[in-house]
């Protein structure tokens, strides 16, 4: 059934064009003293802990068994830290390593809170240095602290982060071909 009384415009696609997707940051994009909330709160379930706990061997009971960490002073069980890390950095990822050509280290890494099945966890990264390479010229290094908070805004990690990062003018991103699509795949400028 169509409602005759709206007049409201509907635009109709005449002419595609190819548009540039977000391509990441380049080293050039990074200025100290930046701050980049990385988009997308993630909850974490029990899943994510019993698997991340059961793939790395971790036999701590306070991950994996109800009834101790009932007993204990947080009276449940705790979310895996090397978990934690791992889903702040991919969180991080679209904002400061997507043209990382290596990750060069992870230093000063704190759990300052618990983390428990249910919470949601957001994170954020500040630029704290950068610096260009004399035996690379096509990347440059770049020191971040990432944060990460609960729902509660407790802070429940940080750590300091050193990507090694692509300079814009060596990678030659386009709307055809940006970073990780193989040349010729999906549509092609030629095709609009």
């Amino acid at each position: 059934m169509t409602d005759d009384t709206d007049d409201t415009e509907v635009e109709e696609a005449t002419d595609k064009r190819l548009v540039e997707g977000w391509h990441g940051r380049y080293y050039e994009d990074f200025e100290v003293g930046d701050v980049y909330k990385h988009p997308f709160g993630r909850t974490v379930t029990e899943t994510d802990n019993v698997w991340m706990t059961n793939v790395t061997m971790n036999l701590n009971p306070m991950h994996f068994n109800e009834a101790y960490a009932e007993e204990t002073e947080f009276g449940e069980r705790l979310v895996d830290g090397t978990f934690v890390i791992a889903l702040a950095v991919g969180m991080s990822v679209i904002d400061v390593s997507v043209n990382a050509t290596a990750n060069l280290g992870y230093d000063a890494i704190r759990h300052h809170n618990p983390v428990f099945h249910g919470d949601t966890i957001f994170a954020e990264s500040e630029v704290l240095s950068k610096r260009e390479l004399e035996s690379r010229d096509h990347v440059g290094i770049v020191e971040t602290e990432l944060r990460a908070y609960n729902q509660h805004d407790d802070l429940v990690l940080s750590l300091e982060r050193t990507p090694m990062v692509l300079k814009r003018e060596y990678a030659e991103p386009s709307a055809a071909e940006p970073p990780g699509w193989p040349e010729g795949i999906g549509t092609q400028p030629e095709e609009l």
